[in-house]
């Protein structure tokens, strides 16, 4: 079987652009062969394009040839879309991945990016219950900060968590975004100001929740023999992937605190990598809510169910501890364009292992990556590596 290597990534400025959906996507396409000068569009056989909202708030659809046209790219493997709400830009990885692997293509950009704030930017908000079941849970009106609400109190209730553990999520995130210089949010944010902030659903105040982001970010992913032509900077493997899902509405939730399907998904990642989870270095987990960080620490198997409270609040996931997460600043300060958001992750993961992030983790050798998509029931987990064993 063939080894599939990261040689490139880059992305736009997140935040509120006044910028098309075309003008992120060249930007992040120009940010990711700006990182490694080896390699041009020339060089780019496949495309994989990762978008939720293009079609409703960009009013666009057959976005991949597009995107090729607007970076250059003449695919000659693979040129198509895919969606899986918060996790479409994981779900791309994993798929130029396995065309890799099995020698349908050799080297494959994975870009991903979203308009959000068009027509108006209440739109967003408009259209996220459709990453549920529209026609059951959206129609009662359950967005996803109610439904996160909902996961925390349970949380809150069978396990003890706290709010101020919560909140020492969004501190520990908006200090790691501090010098991302493509972050939607860079000024920190204390402890007393996230617990004073508005609510926005009971428990969740402000601070506990991600914004609405427009962002693009693009990988270059390679079997490993053009990796080495391709790239002077030490290689980094993909070493194992695993997507799981669990239905999606909200009816038949087995579980609001404990998330088989994240289970399932790192269960078959380690295994897959010949890992276990006291062997990850550096993690960046999907914070769309403060909640949802203190769980995947559980259900990554980091602590003990019920532990992830504690976890944040012992600093064992900050630098210096048992596993850095979220060193960019994650979702609650980079931002959430749903297609970017997992190649955004695995950027960052490629920056940490070749030691050249802009908050190094020292001496990481594995990390991984982690989405979760509709109501909370899709699950999306990606391991790399410096080395194969």
């Amino acid at each position: 079987m063939r080894n599939v290597c990261v040689i490139a990534g880059g992305q736009s400025t997140w935040g509120l652009r006044r910028a098309s959906q075309r003008d992120l996507f060249q930007e992040a396409g120009k940010a990711c062969f700006d990182s490694n000068d080896l390699i041009s569009n020339k060089n780019i056989d496949g495309l994989i394009v990762a978008s939720a909202g293009t079609g409703r708030c960009s009013l666009q659809t057959h976005l991949a040839p597009l995107v090729a046209e607007y970076l250059g790219i003449k695919p000659e493997s693979v040129c198509a879309r895919v969606e899986l709400s918060g996790a479409s830009g994981s779900a791309g990885i994993i798929m130029a991945y396995g065309l890799i692997k099995s020698g349908v293509a050799d080297v494959v950009m994975v870009a991903g990016g979203e308009k959000l704030h068009l027509p108006q930017c209440r739109e967003a908000d408009y259209s996220g219950p459709g990453s549920l079941d529209r026609d059951w849970d959206g129609a009662m009106g359950l967005g996803l900060p109610p439904l996160f609400a909902l996961a925390a109190k349970q949380h809150m209730k069978k396990y003890g968590t706290t709010e101020e553990q919560m909140a020492l999520v969004a501190v520990k995130n908006r200090r790691n975004g501090m010098n991302n210089p493509k972050g939607q949010f860079r000024e920190p944010v204390d402890l007393k100001t996230a617990l004073n902030a508005k609510t926005v659903v009971q428990p969740l105040k402000l601070f506990d929740c991600c914004p609405v982001t427009d962002g693009a970010a693009a990988i270059i992913l390679a079997v490993e023999d053009k990796a080495r032509y391709f790239t002077d900077q030490p290689l980094v493997y993909i070493r194992g992937c695993a997507q799981a899902s669990a239905g999606n509405m909200t009816a038949n939730m087995a579980s609001w605190t404990t998330w088989e399907a994240l289970k399932t998904a790192a269960r078959q990642a380690y295994r897959n990598a010949r890992i276990q989870p006291q062997d990850v270095d550096v993690a960046q987990t999907h914070d769309c809510f403060t909640i949802a960080e203190i769980i995947a620490y559980e259900d990554l198997g980091f602590c003990e169910k019920g532990e992830g409270g504690c976890f944040i609040q012992e600093g064992k996931a900050d630098f210096g501890g048992q596993v850095p997460v979220n060193t960019d600043g994650g979702l609650l300060s980079c931002g959430h364009p749903p297609g970017a958001t997992g190649i955004r992750q695995g950027i960052e993961i490629m920056r940490q292992l070749r030691g050249d992030a802009v908050r190094q983790v020292a001496g990481a050798r594995i990390g991984l990556t982690h989405n979760l998509s509709g109501a909370i029931s899709a699950h999306t987990v990606v391991v790399y590596g410096r080395d194969l064993e």
